[in-house]
C-alpha cells in the first residue's frame, strides 16, 4: 500500500491546485488555510517540515538554495516539489503523477520536479 505525502502549497500556486489535487484524493493544505501569507521562504519549509508536509512551488532558485542548505546543515524536511509554471490543470496532473509515483519516504528530503 502506498501512503502518499502530505502537501503544502506555497504562496505562489494558485487554489484551484489544490482544489484540483484534492479531488484526485490528495491531503493538500495551503498558505491561506494555515494563515502563513507573508512568511520567508526558509520559514515557510520550516512550517511545512514542522507539520510533515511536502511543500509544493514554483519558486525553482530560492527553494534549490533552500534544499542545499538542507543538506550542508545536514536537516531534514519533508520533501520539495518545484513545478513550472504552467495552467493550473498541468500542474496538478503533474504533482499528481509525481505523488502517486512515490511514497512519502521516497520524497522525504528530496528536492523534485514535476
Amino acid at each position: 500500500m502506498t501512503t502518499f505525502a502530505l502537501l503544502y502549497t506555497d504562496e505562489d500556486m494558485s487554489a484551484l491546485v489544490a482544489t484540483l489535487l484534492r479531488s484526485r484524493g490528495l491531503d493538500v493544505t495551503t498558505v491561506p488555510e494555515q494563515a502563513t501569507i507573508g512568511k520567508t521562504d526558509i520559514e515557510q519549509l520550516e512550517f511545512a517540515t514542522s507539520v510533515g508536509r511536502c511543500i509544493l512551488t514554483h519558486n525553482r532558485v530560492d527553494f534549490e538554495r533552500l534544499h542545499l542548505q538542507y543538506i550542508t546543515e545536514d536537516k531534514q524536511h519533508s520533501g520539495i516539489i518545484i513545478v513550472p509554471q504552467k495552467n493550473a490543470y498541468e500542474v496538478a496532473q503533474r504533482i499528481g503523477i509525481l505523488v502517486n509515483a512515490l511514497n512519502v519516504e521516497e520524497i522525504r528530503n528530496q528536492l523534485l520536479y514535476a
